[in-house]
């Protein structure tokens, strides 16, 4: 027979196996690690299997206690898998679609970066919540998530319903898991009943004389220090918008000539080497000249415990007429990648500085190693580059 701590003790394995209780009671193990109660037994003649509820929601006791009533019921002729059904469903209206999403938000929040939780908690509040947070997660079908998922498509946001979809299906798939629902309604939508979103990659710079142009009319913004500063260093450095605006002064050494961008901020949960060219170093100076008192290399004019925003470069590229259709700030590095490679530098160096994830774990380390130096002469090279672009645009 089996007790508490055995169960609870259980690991999942590469199939499905089942562990004995007594009496026809047994405990499923399967290989996502859900634990299922199941009762075999005889009706009318044939062998089957009767479903019990999930571990821990449905404890061993009670577990046990089902199994004798279903026992029972069988011996007076009664067939009780309609009864068993019927009290599952019953068990099922207790957890609403909001129940289920905070579940499984907890769940998963500690192996996400802190801006991607950010974001992706404020586009279910945005977009799922208002119209599903009380419903019975069990009974929302197909038709409900089309109403819903049409209502992000008219507003024109494709690629955020690309992404709010993606979201509900991990909730409702987490719910199936643990037992709470039978299936995600909403991979029974096609793709073909929403409109076709035009694939775009980030705008971005190929060639010399545009980049020369772009990096002259940066050169003449005449915002605030910590904007001019940020966008300045941003064609040199190949971070994310997010991941420039947050670093922090203790993140920057300069004997080493390297910033340091730590793994909750970036997008692959790693930390994340900046070599930094003389021309980084020299912005970066500057602005430790300048005593905000911030712990924040590129501080906020509002408020000096927070940084500027990526949206703020965005704005600060539009105000010296870099139109979206010639750069993004996400744009630089695609303009990085691109004529690095052309320039002949290794291909795995520029991914690297990229932070592009390597999926090979033990590779990925040698390339940490192998390719700082490697990258220390290319950011070098890159920066002397940019600002040879620069001086012969003549302004």
């Amino acid at each position: 027979m089996l007790n508490n701590t055995q169960i609870k003790n259980l690991k999942p394995r590469e199939k499905l196996y089942r562990e004995t209780d007594s009496h026809g009671l047994v405990l499923e193990v399967k290989p996502s690690g859900v634990k299922a109660w199941r009762y075999r037994c005889r009706i009318n003649g044939k062998a089957t299997m009767l479903s019990l509820g999930n571990f821990p929601q449905v404890s061993l006791a009670e577990a046990r206690r089902a199994r004798d009533d279903l026992k029972a019921l069988i011996k007076s002729g009664i067939d009780p898998r309609q009864q068993v059904q019927d009290e599952l469903t019953s068990e099922l209206e207790f957890k609403t679609f909001y129940d289920m999403y905070l579940e499984w938000y907890r769940h998963n929040v500690e192996s996400w970066s802190e801006g991607y939780a950010k974001d992706l908690d404020e586009r279910c509040q945005n977009h799922l919540l208002p119209f599903l947070k009380d419903r019975n997660i069990a009974e929302i079908s197909a038709m409900d998530m089309l109403d819903v998922f049409k209502r992000i498509e008219t507003k024109g946001t494709l690629n955020m319903l690309k992404k709010v979809r993606g979201y509900a299906s991990r909730v409702f798939r987490y719910s199936v898991g643990m037992g709470i629902c039978s299936f995600d309604p909403t991979r029974d939508l096609p793709q073909d009943v929403f409109k076709k979103e035009t694939v775009k990659s980030f705008a971005h710079i190929t060639s010399k004389e545009e980049l020369a142009v772009v990096l002259s009319k940066i050169e003449s913004y005449n915002g605030g220090f910590s904007v001019s500063s940020a966008l300045k260093i941003a064609p040199h450095v190949f971070l994310r918008p997010s991941e420039l605006v947050s670093i922090k002064w203790e993140n920057v050494d300069f004997d080493g000539k390297i910033v340091r961008i730590e793994s909750h901020k970036m997008k692959m949960k790693r930390e994340h080497l900046v070599p930094m060219s003389n021309f980084v170093e020299g912005i970066l100076r500057e602005a430790l000249e300048v005593k905000t008192d911030s712990q924040f290399v590129f501080p906020s004019p509002r408020s000096k415990t927070r940084p500027i925003t990526p949206d703020s470069l965005r704005v600060a590229l539009r105000t010296v007429d870099i139109g979206p259709d010639v750069l993004t700030t996400h744009g630089f590095r695609h303009t990085a990648s691109t004529m690095l490679n052309e320039m002949g530098w290794p291909a795995d160096a520029i991914e690297k500085q990229l932070s592009h994830e390597e999926k090979n774990k033990i590779r990925g380390i040698y390339n940490k190693a192998e390719y700082l130096d490697v990258r220390k002469k290319m950011m070098e090279e890159w920066s002397i580059y940019l600002r040879g672009c620069f001086n012969k645009s003549g302004l």
